[in-house]
């Protein structure tokens, strides 16, 4: 897991180029809760673009022929004065981190915690894992916070294949990124 360090580059796939993110916009049931997410994979960010196209087109936010989604590179310019917190892999903090961000009334300890963060980091649960994580919020594996529910869960994410993701939750975060370029990722 990259850590969040001056210098780097963040890449954020959309269906529509990013060149100044506004938390508004941002959805609030996310991984690490309402921010503008960024990862340093510029192939997750791809994959990304492209997902969030077709949800784009099935909600009919962009014509249902447009061939392009986005992928939008950012610098991290400095990082001294932010509250930052990293996942440093998909374990059960992680875990509850994101339930609590998916669904009210869960794990609240944690979503509280994470409120006083302006960049909060840690493995992706993408489109890939999401059914595992419907799985465990739906007591599939046993009861939900259980320590062999919670280890049938994790194991099951592959967490060594999970990509990294960095959620800039704050305008003060946000004003530590330059937006480099939007590139332009071909739909099939």
């Amino acid at each position: 897991m990259k850590l969040l360090e001056a210098g780097m580059l963040l890449y954020h796939g959309s269906y529509c180029a990013v060149e100044k993110p506004d938390l508004s916009k941002c959805a609030h049931f996310k991984d690490f809760g309402r921010g503008f997410y960024l990862t340093s994979s510029k192939e997750q960010a791809q994959s990304f673009a492209k997902i969030s196209a077709s949800k784009a087109k099935g909600r009919a936010l962009i014509p249902a022929m447009e061939p392009f989604a986005y992928v939008s590179s950012f610098k991290v310019t400095d990082i001294s004065g932010l509250e930052t917190f990293a996942f440093e892999t998909a374990n059960v903090d992680w875990l509850h981190c994101i339930v609590a961000h998916r669904r009210n009334n869960t794990f609240e300890s944690i979503r509280n915690q994470m409120t006083s963060y302006d960049v909060v980091s840690g493995k992706i649960a993408n489109d890939d894992t999401n059914a595992t994580i419907l799985a465990y919020m739906g007591n599939v594996y046993g009861p939900m916070g259980s320590e062999q529910t919670d280890n049938i869960c994790i194991s099951l994410l592959l967490p060594e294949r999970l990509q990294d993701q960095f959620c800039f939750r704050s305008e003060k975060a946000l004003s530590r990124l330059q937006f480099i370029k939007s590139e332009t990722v071909v739909l099939r």
